[in-house]
């Protein structure tokens, strides 16, 4: 015991420091305190970065302090953000035999005609935007909601602790199938530890309780079957990614040349058969009408942490007198169509006929998405850092730090955003990209070894 405490006493007392500072996280910060948020994040970053450099090949020390680093959120009620609220409504409409599609949660207070525990508080709760517009999660999501619901037993606390014990065993899928297909593709394995032991992480999936993690669960269990040539098994699990979140759906076109075009045709129809048998229980006449409502005004309503769409707007508005509502219309529905004719040149030109090519692709495609998205929230780079660590591109990590700064728009009454602190944080995400795009390779610097 004396020995160990020897060889590992500073990664020990780092882990216990974290751990501190998790519960401070989750007990004792106001998201509109943004000092303190920001301190405790880079506190975190930096330690997290000290106890991989010491213990990259210490599988257990490393499992078990990021199982720790979870658990204790395990009761706290998420403090960055209120969706949660929405999550446990319409877990608590399936429970009660009602289609979250069909009625926006204002509907279901005005008609009183469902009761259940919580109701009112979770109403209260959730953002007045949520409250008028119909749910915007997919199936499977859906199904998740109902099953903490379930587990809850009708209390917010009770569903609350559900849906973070379904994350935490999301993330250890991710850690499995991760470390596994790193071995596949000749990697490290520990890198796989850049993703478990992320505060970005630790904070925004079981802190926050966003379900991208739960994506990318299914998301990499598919593609270490793809990686064995069990491709057909691999649609239904790819199918479930989909439902859990919309974003796979971006990379279809890039198994055209790895798979070759007969296997991809049976793959896609697979994954579409997979993604309409999901969505069969849910689906009714106005289904299509109201989801795609609910999912347009991400594309059309919403402005958050943007980078090339600031630029845009402020070209805009400034010289060309642009109307700012118009204009995140107009952007909106214009990006949806580059974003295709990237994904479509990315799948064609690139020789993705290798694995870590096409999930380089796969990098390169979304992160594209987000550059150019006029939204993109912190939990949303967790997704793109989830399989950047299979290539040897480290920017999304980068991100991963530097995306804190976004929330000092939380610390303003008005909720407007800080330009300066977003030019900071996009100049090193995309001056680090433009560097491994034609500077050294990540694994070339020190902290990032294989």
């Amino acid at each position: 015991m004396q020995s160990y405490w020897r060889l590992h006493r500073y990664p020990i007392l780092f882990a216990v420091a974290c751990i501190l500072f998790y519960w401070s996280f989750a007990y004792n910060l106001v998201r509109t305190d943004f000092v303190k948020l920001f301190m405790l994040f880079g506190a975190l970053f930096y330690l997290t970065f000290k106890i991989i450099r010491f213990e990259k090949w210490n599988f257990k020390f490393l499992l078990v302090i990021g199982i720790l680093f979870r658990l204790v959120f395990l009761i706290a009620e998420p403090n960055l953000s209120q969706d949660f609220y929405r999550f446990i409504w319409d877990g608590e409409l399936i429970k009660n035999g009602l289609n979250p599609y069909l009625y926006t949660p204002d509907q279901i207070m005005e008609q009183d005609t469902v009761s259940f525990d919580g109701m009112k508080e979770l109403h209260e709760g959730m953002t007045d935007l949520n409250a008028r517009h119909y749910s915007n999660y997919p199936p499977v999501n859906q199904v998740l909601f109902a099953l903490a619901s379930l587990l809850g037993g009708g209390s917010i606390l009770g569903s609350t602790i559900a849906m973070r014990l379904i994350v935490i065993l999301a993330d250890l899928g991710v850690l499995y199938f991760g470390r596994k297909l790193l071995q596949h593709l000749n990697k490290a394995n520990h890198l796989a530890f850049w993703y478990f032991l992320n505060p970005l992480v630790v904070i925004e999936l079981t802190g926050n309780l966003h379900f991208e993690g739960v994506m990318l669960f299914f998301f990499v269990w598919a593609l270490h079957l793809i990686s064995k040539n069990k491709w057909l098994w691999a649609t239904p699990i790819y199918a479930t990614s989909i439902m859990v979140k919309l974003m796979p759906l971006l990379f279809l076109p890039l198994f055209m040349k790895y798979l070759g075009v007969k296997k991809s045709v049976v793959f896609y129809t697979l994954i579409g058969l997979g993604c309409a048998a999901l969505l069969f229980p849910f689906y009714a006449p106005v289904f299509i009408d109201n989801y795609s409502e609910s999912v347009g005004l991400w594309f059309s309503n919403f402005e958050f942490n943007a980078s090339i769409y600031n630029v845009v707007k402020k070209i805009a508005v400034s010289y060309f007198e642009a109307k700012p509502w118009e204009l995140i219309d107009s952007y909106g529905s214009l990006i949806q169509k580059v974003v295709v004719v990237i994904v479509l040149l990315l799948a064609f030109l690139r020789k993705n006929q290798k694995l870590e090519i096409m999930i380089t692709s796969m990098v390169f495609a979304l992160a594209c998405y987000y550059f150019l998205s006029s939204t993109v929230h912190p939990w949303y780079v967790v997704f793109l850092l989830g399989f950047a660590i299979f290539t040897d591109y480290r920017f999304p990590l980068v991100w991963s730090c530097t995306i804190i700064l976004s929330y000092y728009t939380y610390s303003n009454p008005d909720y407007k955003e800080n330009l300066w602190l977003l030019a900071i944080e996009y100049i090193l995400v995309i001056g680090f990209f433009i560097y491994e795009m034609i500077g050294s390779r990540p694994k070339k610097l020190y902290f990032f070894k294989k």
